[in-house]
């Protein structure tokens, strides 16, 4: 949607500029606030004519489970004054755009039909930074569909070793 990601930008710009000196901190409590916000019910109750800014305000600090510092705080109450509420999780994405892209990584999901933790989670790292050419963060999805392997997603690319698309690939070959 167009219209969310251009109202998103400038205030992903202006908090990346203001949290400058440790942006992976903001990402902390922004990421927390951005999952609150996506939830329909808090999205009523902020969008009802009867709710203050302070009530919704003490709604959402009281849920988020991390602290937030003044800056947070700052950011919260302008988001809700300017009825923003239902753009902090665009502001979010946005705003890790900008540190990965200053920092040059990427975000990637791994999808698993397995759990990978630990040494095997390090590896699969490895292998995978090593093939796209750039650093990437991790998280791990579990999909048991998947059968066995992985499908990686990183942006826009995908890297499909999974079972199930193995055997779509064989029924494809067969068919055809």
């Amino acid at each position: 949607m167009a219209e969310l990601a251009t109202i998103a930008r400038p205030y992903a710009e202006a908090l990346f500029k203001a949290s400058a000196a440790n942006p992976a901190a903001v990402l902390g409590w922004l990421d927390e606030l951005a999952s609150v916000a996506a939830e329909p019910q808090l999205q009523q109750f902020a969008d009802s004519p009867k709710a203050t800014t302070e009530q919704v305000f003490g709604v959402i600090s009281g849920v988020v489970k991390a602290a937030l510092d003044a800056h947070a705080q700052n950011f919260l109450r302008m988001v809700i004054a300017n009825s923003r509420l239902a753009f902090v999780p665009e502001i979010a994405s946005q705003f890790r755009a900008l540190v990965n892209a200053r920092s040059g990584s990427s975000d990637a999901v791994v999808y698993s039909a397995f759990p990978i933790e630990g040494a095997a989670l390090t590896q699969t790292a490895e292998v995978l930074e090593r093939k796209f050419g750039r650093k990437l963060n991790l998280s791990v999805v579990l999909q048991p569909e998947l059968i066995g392997g992985v499908r990686v997603v990183i942006g826009d690319e995908v890297l499909d070793t999974s079972v199930k698309a193995r055997l779509e690939q064989m029924k494809v070959a067969l068919t055809a």
